[in-house]
This record gives structure tokens, sequence and C-alpha cells, in this order.
């Protein structure tokens, strides 16, 4: 595949899963939604109490998605890749979004949905905005990706879709799923609830406001 075909698909995949994160997919509300279920429940002490539930729950889903997928695709996406990856890629985006909109920030925001890419790329974080060409430091936050000019954030989404199809193109997984559908199935739920649970605790440190400073 050329660059530039490579890129096109980049750019295709990281739209496809801002909108159906944002938007829902099937029997799954979209991010609003569901920050909004955690807004609204009063039983929650803070903000920071009702992201750690939303994690929790959503690395459930993420256990169970993967594991449903493994048997067989469920979704279809622009881009040719493993269901089980676009089911969980789905769910860690959505769940980043809601994070990031408990915590106040806009879903329509092209920025916070330049950080909601990054979040779910994990640790591959720093290096995606070196390639990008921006200079980081030690901590990656909203504070730095609300600087950056519009043509670079529009870089780091292509370079977040070429990170994640990178690593759908791992033959590990791909083999593994294709040759021993069942064990595949649990082992990608098992893959998937631990990238979720990674997802949430990045996605916590991008979004949340600083602490206030101790009187």
């Amino acid at each position: 595949m050329s660059s530039s075909a490579s890129g096109d698909q980049a750019r295709l995949l990281t739209r496809y899963l801002i909108e159906r994160a944002v938007s829902g997919i099937g029997p799954l509300s979209g991010a609003e939604q569901l920050a909004q279920e955690y807004l609204i429940d009063r039983s929650y002490p803070d903000l920071d109490s009702r992201v750690r539930s939303l994690v929790k729950w959503e690395t459930g889903k993420n256990f169970t998605s993967g594991f449903l997928t493994g048997l067989g695709g469920l979704m279809t996406l622009p881009v040719t890749i493993p269901a089980s990856l676009a089911a969980s890629w789905v769910l860690q985006t959505r769940m980043a979004a809601a994070i990031a909109r408990i915590y106040g920030h806009d879903l329509g925001e092209d920025r916070v949905q330049t950080m909601i890419l990054l979040v779910v790329i994990g640790q591959d974080i720093k290096e995606t905005l070196k390639q990008s060409g921006l200079k980081v430091g030690t901590h990656v936050s909203y504070r730095l990706i609300e600087k950056i000019p519009e043509t670079l954030l529009n870089r780091i989404n292509q370079r977040v879709g070429m990170c994640l199809l990178a690593k759908a193109g791992e033959k590990g997984v791909i083999n593994l799923t294709k040759l021993v559908p069942v064990a595949g199935g649990i082992l990608g739920g098992t893959v998937d609830a631990v990238s979720c649970r990674m997802v949430g605790r990045i996605a916590r440190k991008a979004f949340a406001p600083p602490p206030l400073p101790k009187a």
C-alpha cells in the first residue's frame, strides 16, 4: 500500500472512531449520553469517582466485546482490520470521550477529539506527537493539546490512525484469532480489558483539571 493510500486509510479510521464514539453504535449510546448518566448520579461524591466507576464498567464491556467479536465479525469499518480490534477501539474511544465530557470538555471541539484519539493509542502518545513535529515533556495533558495549530491536529490524527493500523497488522493477534477462534476470543478479550484500563488511566490524566494549590 502506498504512503498516500495508507494515510487515507488512517484518516478514515480515526474519523470512524470519533463519529461512532460520539454518536453511538448499535445498542450503545454515544459518549455524551454515557457521561450524563454518571453526571446526574448524585451517589458519587466527585468527578473522579464517577470516572473510576465508568472505567470499571467499560472495562467489563471491553472483555465481553473482545470475546464475542473474536468468534466472528460484528462490525464493519472503512478499513480492513480484525473485528475484535474494531469493537475494542470504538468502546475505548467512547469511554475516553465520556471521561473528557465528565471533566467538562466539549466533544465537538477538534482539539478535544485529537486528545481522545491520542489517549486511545496509550503508551505511544509521546512518540506519535514527536513524529508529528511536536516537542513533548514528561507529562502530556489537555493544556498541551489546546495550543496546537489546526494543521498540526490533522497531522496528529493521521499519525494516530497509522499507529492503530500498525497494531492491527501485528500477525500474532490476527493469526491466533483466525486459527483458534475460541482461544483467540478469550485472549482478545483479556488484552482488550487491559488496554481499556490503560486508556481510562491516561484519559483521567489528560482531561482532569490540575489539582488546586495547597493553601
